[in-house]
């Protein structure tokens, strides 16, 4: 192991939303920073240019200020300007960098300056591939003097520039979630460091910036593995240390298939936008690849940097459960206390245009009838509409209650019985008082009296139970609700 100070880095591509694998890669080497009291670094891989953007850099900067990931270095949200001694860390501003490890490799006889036109490489690798060959480059300018090679850029050639893969030989990593992974050499053909538009290539960025950036361990997904032998062999050609490697399991949907978007939300953002808690999918997707030695399942970002540890990361694959991630959300949300779930509760009642005015007793009251009936956020839209202070919607399936010839008699003296209260809330006491009084005062029963005083309160003739509702609403509201019905 090190015995550097940990530097650990979440190196995501701006090209959309955060995808819960990137999220679950970030969580990882947070939690780990976090756990040996190191850093925890956002580096941007952006130079793919095409599919590259600001708004996306931006989006996955705000999912990872949601999720609460906060990095001691790297672009800030608002800005986007850099915090940190080792910047720039947008690859995009780092090609003079690149340009300068590019020209020492090529000083010292590591790469070469490549003029094979692309129709050249497919015919090549056309031939190989008949031939029964791995179907690696075999550049025809591998040897080609340097003095020769300049001429033909002066004269206004664009060469990629190539890495010249030495001797056959094998390269070894002790990986923290595979164990010992050994690379032959001769898996990889001489590859593009730099392309013939000046761009640098992913693995040349990826090894200068760890090195440059004194990057400790490196947590990422299994399939850059593949990608770890280029990284070696620049790493070795450079002289620079290697960092620790964990290559973490895939997740995979229902159908065992790798997680796409096929499989329905896999955004961060679609699911923050559904409702869920950010702790309870950072909680879930900890899950996904790592498990807790206590074999705990629910558990607080306190509780999961306590007991992350490399050495309980999985090999094999997961799989997203959609219900589990529920389950786990509906336990995180009944764990919120009032103030809390309030507080996030509000933001989509503004929303929605709902409006409340209840003091802290009615929310708790509110809280204390509707939490364990939610098992999102947005569970408490519908929950709570019948509460909301603006106008009231009389619903079309409330047009059959209103037909019934006794409907105006019972709505009528509720009305006048709310009239005569003088609290500013009825209890639950209050209301079957009421109803019993109706009940005998107009001769009905069954839905005949309940479903008008519903309609009268919420506008429908289905929904939750009266008795829980009506102590929630202002008296005020009431008659006002029932006026508005009655001239309906």
């Amino acid at each position: 192991m090190s015995s550097k100070p940990v530097r650990v880095r979440f190196a995501p591509s701006p090209t959309g939303y955060l995808h819960v694998g990137g999220a679950r890669t970030a969580l990882y080497n947070y939690l780990y920073a976090k756990k040996m009291g190191g850093k925890f670094i956002l580096r941007i891989e952006d130079t793919d240019l095409e599919r590259s953007t600001e708004e996306a850099l931006r989006m996955q900067i705000a999912d990872l200020k949601w999720l609460k990931l906060y990095w001691d270095e790297g672009p800030q949200s608002d800005n986007l300007e850099d915090k940190g001694d080792f910047g720039p860390y947008r690859q995009s501003q780092r090609k003079e960098i690149y340009q300068r490890y590019a020209d020492q490799l090529l000083e010292e006889g590591y790469a070469y300056y490549c003029f094979m036109t692309d129709e050249e490489i497919d015919a090549q690798r056309e031939e190989l591939v008949k031939a029964g060959k791995p179907p690696q480059v075999q550049s025809p300018y591998r040897d080609l003097p340097m003095e020769e090679a300049k001429k033909r850029i002066e004269a206004g050639e664009k060469p990629v520039i190539r890495f010249r893969v030495g001797e056959k030989k094998d390269y070894t990593i002790q990986d923290m979630v595979r164990g010992e992974v050994v690379f032959p050499s001769d898996m990889v053909g001489d590859f593009v460091l730099i392309r013939s538009n000046g761009m640098p290539v992913y693995n040349f960025c990826c090894a200068i910036d760890d090195a440059l950036m004194d990057i400790t361990h490196v947590f990422r997904a299994e399939e850059h593995l593949s990608n770890t032998l280029r990284q070696l062999m620049i790493y070795e050609a450079l002289g620079f240390w290697t960092p620790e490697f964990g290559h973490l399991s895939i997740i995979l949907g229902a159908d065992k298939q790798k997680l796409s978007k096929r499989h329905g939300a896999t955004s961060c953002n679609e699911f923050r936008l559904r409702g869920y808690l950010p702790e309870a999918l950072l909680n879930f997707i900890a899950l996904l690849g790592w498990s807790d030695a206590q074999g705990r399942e629910v558990m607080s970002m306190e509780e999961l940097i306590q007991a992350f540890d490399p050495e309980r990361l999985h090999q094999s694959s997961a799989v997203f459960d959609e219900q589990k991630l529920l389950w786990m959300n509906s336990v995180h949300l009944r764990n919120l206390s009032h103030d809390d779930l309030w507080n996030r509760l509000r933001v989509i009642f503004d929303k929605e245009g709902l409006k409340f005015s209840g003091d802290e007793e009615w929310v708790d009251r509110a809280l204390d009838l509707f939490k364990t009936s939610m098992e999102t956020l947005n569970d408490a839209i519908e929950l709570f509409r019948p509460l909301s202070e603006t106008k009231l919607k009389i619903e079309d399936s409330s047009l059959e209650v209103l037909s019934w010839e006794s409907t105006p008699k019972v709505i009528g003296a509720w009305l006048e019985e709310l009239k005569e209260r003088e609290d500013k809330y009825l209890t639950e006491e209050d209301f079957g008082n009421i109803q019993n009084k109706i009940k005998d005062q107009v001769g009905v029963k069954g839905k005949h009296l309940f479903m008008p005083i519903r309609v009268a309160v919420i506008g429908k003739p289905q929904g939750a139970e009266l008795k829980e509702l009506v102590p929630l609403l202002k008296r005020e509201v009431l008659i006002q609700r029932a006026d508005e019905v009655l001239n309906r």
